[in-house]
């Protein structure tokens, strides 16, 4: 399993039956292949039910998902307007969403939409990570070896004291009041080579597991 594949399924661990997700663009967006039975995914522009890929005559435009891939929906699906999807999202009815990071604080800020140089827009993100019950982010650790997981972020905020988990392709990391808590890892790397691509001082959990590979 490819390490984007390998980081949607851990993140999708989060998910239980009966649970309305929002899925973001990139890696989040491979979640529902590894959802368990039960869960609804949820796009902003207004559907609950996503399903599986479209193609050929399936594909209609007003079906489409955060990367714009029309997508088939599921049984049940319900449709509603855009100002009714943002009023489920803002009234704390999704379970959770995940999102990509460029930059996650030690007190679980999350910047994902802006840097230096380069503005693509937060679009409905900093409704989702005020809205969803718990923020899911999966990125890479280190961008280019500079560390992703910081003191603080130097890029614009999307939400401030937001995220709950961080799933990387070496660990996965809990932000809790005590600090940030290392979950996982995967095998063969130890939680001294993650804190050596951390800025913040890690709490190792004393049930420190094996991330599957």
């Amino acid at each position: 399993m490819d390490i984007r594949h390998r980081m949607a399924k851990r993140a999708a661990a989060y998910f239980a039956a009966g649970d309305i997700v929002n899925l973001g663009i990139g890696v989040p967006s491979l979640c529902n292949n590894y959802a368990p039975p039960g869960v609804m995914f949820h796009t902003e522009n207004g559907l609950i039910g996503v399903g599986p890929l479209a193609e050929g005559l399936q594909r209609v435009e007003s079906f489409s998902n955060a990367n714009g891939m029309r997508f088939v929906p599921m049984p049940g699906a319900s449709v509603f307007d855009s100002a009714e999807s943002f009023a489920i999202v803002r009234s704390g009815r999704l379970a959770a969403t995940v999102l990509g990071g460029l930059q996650v604080s030690e007190k679980g800020d999350l910047a994902n939409w802006a840097r230096p140089g380069k503005m693509v827009g937060m679009g409905g993100a900093m409704d989702l990570v005020n809205g969803a019950r718990k923020v899911i982010v999966t990125m890479e650790l280190t961008a280019k070896g500079a560390p992703k997981i910081l003191k603080a972020c130097t890029y614009p905020l999307t939400g401030a004291a937001c995220v709950d988990h961080i799933v990387t392709e070496q660990c996965v990391i809990d932000v809790t009041p005590e600090g940030l808590v290392l979950r996982e890892v995967l095998d063969g790397v130890t939680p001294e080579e993650i804190q050596r691509q951390v800025e913040p001082t890690l709490v190792v959990a004393d049930d420190l597991a094996i991330m599957a590979a």
